[in-house]
């Protein structure tokens, strides 16, 4: 028996070593889709929802793993629908391969049904490698470009396969002419800088005296090499939120998060430094960074496109951060004096002293800070956290303390909503040993994370571990652009686009065969984090939270308190609890700190 196009796609998947497709089916696909049959489901096709889950799950498999996320749709709408997650794996720059169908050859170009010019649709978020097969000699090089362009670019690649293509006999190309033969395999390469490169960048950072780190996520892999830096120039180090898990939220000159979902001393540090060392970020919010001209700065980076962004940096360095930083620290002179540094530690202490009171501010019912704060010391040790899009993210970015083995992830640069369940689910098929949680909104669950939760009641008795946690903030406000129209624009909250219905989310899980708890009172919040954490089967904790606590940005002041007092006055719907929260909030960051470590807080306990 020959085999076809179709069968030969997924052969050279199984080379590559996927695992896992996440795909929604179509007719665009069937050729596809019988292969899968004859193949015996190798590589193992994961059932989305909807085609745009099944592309952020494989963004979260690859956010995870840090091997390649493939993902499939059928022709037309399907492949519509991918883009979203796909544009959320170019901006992250994330490892991603779509494989999409597309109508018969023969009816291009006819305004036929589901004919859609994928070609065209796909040359912005596949802009690296994005090719048709139309003969199927291109094979197996078409395949192979796409996985290799997508691990060496860290960008999305797509692959279009027309129906009537998938149904051919598999022919390979010959050693002849405009016959293109390929190879499978992606060596693993560390580039590092020169030595005049890194004398330079050491001479910027040995004349410093108030040096500031900011590390993303290329920082990750070098953790120990991070902190001896640090250890040596006498730095602060802020951390951009797809970095936030590059190193431990712990370390007392860890600042934290930086930009409008970042920390006061990340703030403080950038406004007050003399020089910057960025490694492995793109963090685009300059108006965070020092002012220019104020820092000499020093960034490293693997991939020379990503260099000179942002800030105008003195030296450039294009290298692996790992290799680089071991090469960098024997030039580089010790601090010799200490205040700098103490200074930045005070600041971090009394900053998480803050968070600590602004958690326990009480609110009506549940202040959405203490939910996430509370988790804290209940995190298992190897947890994977995804916090959705929102006021969600500020509260992940600011209250959870990720260190060790823990990792977490959001949509840092499209900053799309809906992706925190997927994120999860596709983190469980590379993990399936470790707990996940999602931290999401309620407007983000009723977008599209109650489907997925039938996608996980699909797959969760597959994973060794099957505790998988939702926690829903269920304010019944789309509240993240609630509160920027209110400091932003200082207008009040337009009901009709804000307001969203509240819903049982835990009941909708337990219909599923999950748990399900809804959680109404402050004093419950650490047992229902416990309960879900020791449940033998994915959770959904429904806490109902005030929309009136805000998520006042580092930098906030009194000015911006006014602009959102001054939406009241023209008409908020929350008028008085909106005032009480914020005032309640803000005041927390001018009290006076002792910098020791306390218990839990208490609901209530910090008015």
């Amino acid at each position: 028996m020959s085999m076809k196009v179709s069968d030969y796609v997924l052969q050279r998947l199984r080379e590559w070593e996927v695992e896992y497709v996440f795909a929604y089916p179509g007719d665009g696909i069937n050729g596809l889709l019988a292969a899968w049959g004859r193949a015996d489901n190798r590589p193992r096709f994961v059932q989305a929802r909807h085609e745009e889950m099944a592309a952020f799950e494989a963004v979260g498999y690859a956010k995870f793993s840090g091997r390649i996320g493939v993902c499939a749709a059928t022709s037309g709408p399907g492949a519509i629908h991918l883009l979203n997650g796909l544009y959320d794996a170019k901006l992250d720059h994330v490892p991603v391969v779509a494989i999409v169908g597309q109508t018969n050859r023969s009816a291009m170009g006819g305004s036929y049904q589901q004919e859609v010019d994928l070609l065209s649709l796909y040359k912005d978020v596949a802009g690296d490698f994005c090719e048709m097969v139309t003969v199927p000699e291109q094979l197996p090089n078409v395949i192979d470009r796409a996985m290799r362009t997508a691990m060496a670019r860290r960008s999305v690649t797509a692959v279009i396969i027309p129906a009537d293509v998938q149904e051919l006999n598999y022919t390979p190309p010959e050693h002849a002419f405009k016959m293109v033969p390929s190879s499978l395999g992606m060596p693993h390469f560390a580039p590092v800088p020169s030595d005049e490169d890194l004398t330079r960048a050491a001479e910027v950072l040995n004349a410093g005296k108030k040096p500031a780190m900011l590390i993303g996520q290329g920082a990750r892999g070098a953790r120990p090499e991070v902190m001896g830096v640090a250890d040596r120039l006498g730095a602060g180090v802020a951390k951009a939120l797809l970095g936030k898990d590059a190193l431990d939220d712990d370390l007392p000159y860890v600042t934290g998060a930086i930009g409008l979902l970042g920390t006061r001393p990340s703030y403080e540090m950038m406004r007050d430094c003399d020089t910057l060392l960025v490694i492995g970020s793109s963090f685009p919010y300059t108006q965070f960074l020092p002012e220019f001209g104020q820092a000499r700065a020093v960034q490293i980076d693997i991939d020379p496109h990503m260099v000179g962004l942002r800030y105008p940096f003195e030296v450039n360095l294009v290298g692996d951060a790992a290799q680089t930083l071991r090469r960098l620290l024997p030039l580089l002179e010790g601090a010799k004096e200490r205040g700098w540094r103490k200074k930045i530690e005070e600041n971090t202490a009394r900053w998480w002293e803050v968070m600590q009171r602004r958690a326990a501010v009480d609110a009506d019912p549940i202040n959405p800070e203490y939910v996430a704060h509370a988790l804290n010391d209940l995190l298992p040790q190897n947890v994977i956290l995804a916090a959705d899009s929102g006021s969600a993210a500020n509260w992940y970015a600011r209250h959870l303390k990720l260190r060790g083995a823990m990792r977490g992830s959001l949509s840092g640069t499209l900053a799309t909503m809906g992706p925190g369940v997927p994120y999860v689910i596709g983190a469980k098929f590379t993990h399936g040993d470790r707990p996940a949680i999602a931290l999401v909104g309620d407007g983000a669950m009723q977008m599209n994370g109650m489907a997925e939760l039938i996608t996980v009641s699909k797959y969760w008795q597959e994973w060794a571990d099957p505790r998988l946690v939702v926690a829903v903030l269920n304010n019944r406000d789309l509240n993240q652009v609630t509160w920027e129209m209110r400091a932003m624009e200082g207008a009040p909250q337009f009901l009709p686009s804000q307001s969203i219905p509240d819903v049982a989310y835990a009941d909708f899980a337990r219909s599923l065969g999950l748990g399900g708890m809804r959680v109404d009172k402050p004093t419950d919040v650490p047992g229902a984090w416990e309960a879900a954490l020791t449940a033998d089967r994915p959770f959904v904790l429904d806490f109902q939270t005030d929309p009136a606590v805000p998520p006042i940005p580092p930098h906030a002041t009194l000015d911006q308190i006014e602009a959102a007092a001054a939406s009241v006055l023209k008409g908020d719907s929350d008028r008085a609890a909106m005032v009480r929260q914020g005032l309640k909030a803000k005041v927390q960051e001018f009290l006076p700190g002792h910098h020791r470590h306390e218990n839990r807080p208490t609901p209530g306990g910090g008015r």
